[in-house]
């Protein structure tokens, strides 16, 4: 695999994004995790380490699970229930902690608790014996079974991976184990010899080993997979560059170029905590002036982009239909913006930081948008951060800026609480990991993400999430830009490589002959 970005980290309970997500699946098993790539309905949760899906009792306040024989850790000993707590419980450690939120937002745990390594045993994650594990949670949460499909919802062994331990090492459950890792530059998995095949309904694992290039230049890499020479008829890249669209016409390379859809929301975060963005008006303005059009020809025109004028994307269920802030052509409306910025006492206009990562796709983007919103009024200062740690930096509210350029995909895709509630709920805004960029606490919204909540899964509750973000919006937390789809150009040997522009499945990707490159 050739990619630019080094991950996040290796330990999943600090990473969360779609690429480190995807490489996790090659290493971590948890009790549930998502459909292969390949499946009827890829977005569907379905049991890994667990023998069947979540029990939950009558009051939906207590879920169990029973585990499968002959599943292990890469070094032979047997994942039990008591694992599988320890790891789970990693996700509330105030250092380590900074992954997917939902562990600690659904299970119960002591007021304070921090921790196996510094506040010791979780007592709401009860493992009566070695194949049991109960969990005990604050409300009743009918798609709990997704919660524990999440990256850091793996076993540990007990009282492993504390500080900086698994920073850069892994301790694996899933078919493949750490060989060797150069951070920035490569890694390379081997096969996990304790992994078996048939207590795993999901991942195939055809490669004996995975290489993973790093640092490489977007340009260099789809050069390398246009040309598919030597080992390259065996490698899968990120989607390809808007500089190359045009290269990849021919009739050979359409063979092999996929398109996949959009499955996440590429959008301005703008953090109402400081000033400009503490005034609604001003918020509002920013989603008048930005130009989409332009936003959308930066993300690499339309056979790459679609223009996005709400946080659910059409592909997630709860996706409703909307434009609060339209424009012409989606050119903006500078004039609009310009009297809500005199209304609130921007006359004279306003400047900002813009935290930007060093990606050529994303700076593209970030300058559209500083061109478009300088006709209204708004000098915007660019901050480039490194891809590598620009996630966490972002989501630690101590170093934001005003407004960040980020985006969000679903964790499942079947409903909009993977949406709403980690990027709009006040009650979860953290001193790192925190995922509502906008710091965004308004008591009404908090209210009704519950009452929704407690609809549980159906048309009921589709509707009122919907419904919700076209509330949020009226508030203009923060900026919708663009939906990005995604066109591959894989190797000419690769097999079973269904891309994602959320999380492409590695776990069933292989090579049509083995004996090639």
């Amino acid at each position: 695999m050739l990619q630019n970005t080094d991950f996040s980290y290796l330990d999943p309970a600090r990473g969360w994004d779609g690429g480190v997500n995807a490489f996790y699946r090659l290493m971590y098993r948890g009790l549930t995790m998502q459909a292969a790539g390949d499946a009827e309905d890829p977005n569907a949760i379905v049991p890994d380490l667990a023998e069947s899906m979540g029990t939950p009792s009558e009051d939906g306040l207590t879920w169990t699970y029973t585990l499968k024989d002959d599943i292990y850790f890469d070094n032979g000993d047997p994942i039990t229930s008591a694992e599988l707590k320890f790891g789970i419980s990693r996700a509330w450690d105030p250092q380590i902690g900074i992954g997917s939120p939902y562990l600690k937002n659904v299970i119960d745990a002591p007021e304070g608790y921090e921790g196996p390594y510094v506040s010791g045993d979780l007592p709401t994650i009860e493992t009566p014996d070695d194949k049991t594990i109960v969990f005990h949670l604050k409300a009743p949460y009918p798609e709990f079974d997704n919660v524990v499909a999440q990256a850091n919802a793996v076993p540990f062994p007990e009282g492993s991976g504390g500080g900086d331990d698994f920073i850069n090492d892994v301790i694996a459950s899933g078919p493949y184990t750490l060989e060797s890792y150069t951070p920035g530059s490569s890694i390379h998995l081997v096969r996990n010899e304790h992994w078996e095949p048939e207590s795993d309904d999901v991942r195939k694992a055809y490669p004996d080993e995975w290489d993973f290039e790093i640092g490489i230049d977007p340009a260099t890499i789809d050069e390398r997979m246009i040309a598919g020479q030597g080992a390259d008829q065996n490698a899968i890249a990120s989607k390809i560059g808007t500089a190359t669209l045009a290269r990849i016409q021919t009739p050979e390379l359409q063979e092999r170029a996929i398109t996949a859809p959009a499955y996440c929301t590429t959008y301005m975060g703008l953090n109402t905590s400081k000033a400009p963005f503490d005034d609604v008006k001003v918020r509002q303005a920013v989603n008048y002036a930005i130009d989409r059009a332009s936003v959308q020809n930066a993300s690499g025109g339309t056979q790459l982009a679609d223009v996005a004028t709400t946080i659910v994307p059409p592909s997630v269920t709860g996706h409703k239909d909307f434009d609060l802030y339209p424009s012409e052509d989606n050119a903006g409306d500078p004039e609009k913006a310009k009297e809500l910025l005199a209304e609130a006492g921007y006359e004279d206009g306003v400047d900002f930081t813009l935290d930007i990562r060093t990606n050529p796709v994303a700076q593209a983007q970030a300058e559209a948008v500083q061109e478009s919103l300088a006709e209204a009024g708004f000098d915007v200062n660019l901050n480039v951060i490194d891809a590598s740690i620009y996630y966490e930096t972002i989501a630690t509210p101590s170093e934001q800026n005003n407004a960040a350029i980020t985006g969000w995909c679903p964790d499942w895709a079947s409903s909009a609480s993977t949406f709403i509630p980690p990027l709009f709920d006040g009650r979860n805004i953290t001193d790192r990991g925190n995922q509502n960029l906008a710091q965004f606490d308004d008591e009404a919204v908090n209210q009704r993400i519950d009452e929704i909540m407690a609809m549980g899964p159906g048309d009921e509750a589709n509707a009122a999430w919907g419904d919700l973000d076209e509330q949020i919006m009226e508030s203009a937390p923060v900026a919708p830009l663009v939906l990005e789809n995604g066109i591959f150009v894989p190797g000419e040997n690769i097999g079973g490589y269904y891309p994602n522009t959320n999380m492409t499945d590695l776990t069933i990707v292989g090579l049509l002959d083995p004996t090639k490159g």
